[in-house]
């Protein structure tokens, strides 16, 4: 009956099979002077050994974020007193079943596991909050307890690392950041293979950390990394997969490598359209950068076609009574002007011009903006008409020193 009563304590205490950080907990990055478009992400699998093939963790943000590893998807805000109130109440329990010889850490490291996802949550929500000075202190501690808790070269440790690595790049402490990066990968490769998704996206914030200081050889190998990475893991057609590939995509695109970049760019957009996803922020915001660099290129052709499909999308989810909506009328509207289709473009600013009346009041400045607008494509229209019809023309610069008396004054 004893040893039944000690076997069953034992079982209550020891170490989970599964990391604590199993289920995650996809995290918005607050636009604190982040490099927009980085990606947060989350230790799973079994921490506790080196088997990495089967994992439920995987999930990743846009927009946007940095990942923070570790934290639960059921956050335990415990405080000092609980702790060590559990710590005695296990003691206890030992003693009880004649247990007080055997010492094979079980109670330490649970002792360590909370306080570690204690501290690695309250930075987290310190992180979210702009509070980065509150949020270094705590996500220190949490690397200190990952630490004496489960060892120095323990994937607890590589979550801290990855955290703080992605706070210090936020705060553009890049000589901080960057041991710390290297460091979560090194600690990952060990524990789980070179191969291993979280290896993967260890990778992608390697890239990110490079990419945001113009590292762009090095942004490029280590999103090359993670893409082969998540290609094997996670398929080709998976989003996240697409995620890397836009990123690469666009350290291309700084590298002079157009055909390459659009390529990339233009596969991620495809990769989530097939799978639901066309009409996401995440899908939108890769079409207009698409769109900016056909521009760019002087490719109006192909950056028009691509802002008529961005206007449509907003058209029929968001309709013209958002300022999203108006503001992709203007960017079809100014690519319109630059091509000289000058008549669409005059009465899609038009459009523009009611649908800011209707949002804003009669005096705002982006209401005069869109007038100026008005008046500049009114003039060059006039000067069309000027020499085959005399008269239209004339029409048309009324028109346009209208719009341009009523900007100024509205101003």
């Amino acid at each position: 009956m004893l040893l039944r009563q000690a076997a069953n304590f034992l079982r209550r205490i020891r170490p989970p099979s599964r990391s604590p950080f199993a289920d995650p907990l996809a995290l918005p990055i607050p636009k604190c002077g982040r490099n927009k478009g980085s990606q947060m992400f989350r230790l799973g699998g079994d921490a506790w050994g080196k088997d990495h093939k089967e994992f439920s963790w995987w999930f990743i943000v846009a927009a946007q974020a940095a990942i923070f590893l570790g934290t639960s998807s059921n956050p335990a805000f415990a405080d000092r007193e609980s702790i060590e109130s559990n710590s005695e109440n296990n003691a206890e329990a030992a003693e009880i079943v004649g247990l007080r010889r055997i010492d094979d850490g079980s109670v330490v490291s649970n002792i360590h596991t909370t306080k570690w996802r204690v501290f690695t949550d309250n930075g987290r929500d310190s992180f979210l909050r702009g509070k980065l000075e509150e949020a270094e202190r705590f996500f220190l501690s949490a690397l200190q307890e990952a630490k004496e808790g489960f060892g120095e070269r323990d994937p607890h440790v590589a979550s801290s690392c990855n955290n703080l690595a992605e706070l210090y790049r936020v705060m553009k402490a890049f000589d901080k950041a960057e041991p710390l990066y290297l460091e979560a990968v090194n600690i990952l490769e060990e524990s789980f293979g070179p191969q291993d998704i979280r290896v993967g996206v260890a990778f992608h914030n390697l890239g990110q950390f490079y990419l945001a200081q113009r590292r762009l050889e090095e942004a490029q190998i280590h999103y090359e990394r993670a893409l082969k990475i998540k290609g094997r893991v996670l398929g080709f057609g998976h989003p996240d997969y697409a995620d890397t590939m836009y990123h690469l995509g666009m350290v291309l695109h700084l590298q002079g490598k157009e055909k390459e970049s659009e390529a990339l760019i233009l596969d991620s957009i495809r990769i989530l359209e097939e799978a639901g996803q066309g009409e996401s922020t995440v899908c939108l915001k890769r079409l207009r950068h698409l769109a900016q660099m056909y521009l760019k290129s002087s490719h109006f052709e192909d950056a028009e076609n691509l802002q008529r499909k961005i206007l449509h999308m907003l058209e029929l989810s968001k309709g013209w009574h958002s300022v999203e909506t108006v503001l992709a009328g203007e960017r079809l509207a100014l690519t319109l002007q630059t091509a000289g289709k000058l008549r669409e473009a005059q009465e899609l600013f038009e459009r523009c011009l009611e649908a800011r009346k209707t949002l804003l009041t009669e005096g705002h400045i982006q209401v005069a903006a869109n007038m100026l607008h008005l008046a500049r494509v009114g003039m060059l229209i006039s000067n069309q008409l000027r020499k085959r019809n005399p008269a239209e023309a004339i029409v048309e610069l009324d028109k346009a020193k209208g719009f341009l008396h009523n900007s100024i004054r509205g101003r």
